[in-house]
């Protein structure tokens, strides 16, 4: 029998993540996720990377000159890649509901592509916004969650009279886990919730949101297939850049 549990299902997957998604291998991620990753984490000086999986946007922060870098992650096979792969970065193995961190001991946190598969969010937003010191500043990256929520894709309807090409969005508004086979012999599992839900609990934790981004997919991914860039309009990535709040009696 296969693995069933979600820890058990990444790190029966970790591998099919190195290999698709990480060191240049994937143009999403090197054209357009990393870049924006740059981009907000300049200056930081000390930054947690949380859901690192095998270190590539922790990897990045130490490179752009962070003094002190560290990397969480639940799967063991992801940091045994990461530490063997080197690049600055410290890494500890824990959920992200509970990071075995100290308070206010990071300017800057990041998500890449994370929260998709966190189960408890509003508590791993709380341990966020709990490890952040005031005026630090918090990267968010998921998959678009109005453009692939559960039943949304792109439709070839010939129906119509002339045939035509639109996306479908799907139950938006209905939180919902599943276990998707990305690849052949491949099960991920995904949680999809309204962007509501991602604020909201920002919110509660203190975390106020500076900017929103909705960028077009990059050009190396609508090359990857004939049909893609049909859906060029259609962003995939959504970026929010929050900032901790200061309270009464913060220095």
């Amino acid at each position: 029998m296969g693995p069933t549990s979600d820890g058990d299902l990444w790190e029966a997957s970790a591998g099919w993540w190195q290999d698709g998604f990480t060191e240049g291998a994937d143009p999403e991620y090197v054209e357009q996720i990393l870049p924006l990753a740059a981009r907000y984490l300049a200056g930081a000086t000390e930054v947690v990377d949380v859901g690192t999986g095998e270190g590539q946007v922790a990897r990045l922060a130490a490179a752009a000159g962070a003094r002190r870098v560290v990397g969480v992650d639940p799967t063991v096979a992801q940091l045994d890649v990461a530490r063997s792969r080197g690049g600055g970065p410290g890494y500890v193995r824990a959920d992200a509901a509970r990071l075995p961190l100290a308070p206010a001991s990071f300017d800057a946190a990041v998500a890449c592509l994370v929260f998709e598969h966190v189960t408890e969010a509003d508590a791993a937003i709380a341990e966020i916004s709990r490890v952040l010191r005031p005026g630090g500043r918090f990267l968010l990256f998921l998959n678009h969650p109005l453009l692939q929520a559960p039943g949304s894709g792109w439709i070839d309807d010939h129906v119509l009279d002339p045939p035509e090409q639109y996306w479908r969005v799907g139950a938006y508004l209905v939180e919902d886990s599943s276990v998707e086979e990305v690849e052949k012999g491949v099960f991920i599992p995904f949680i999809h919730r309204p962007l509501s839900r991602y604020v909201n609990a920002m919110a509660a934790a203190g975390l106020v949101i500076r900017r929103m981004e909705e960028p077009a997919a990059p050009a190396g991914f609508l090359a990857r297939a004939p049909e893609y860039p049909a859906a060029a309009t259609i962003p995939r990535l959504l970026f929010l850049l929050a900032e901790k709040e200061a309270v009464a009696g913060d220095r």
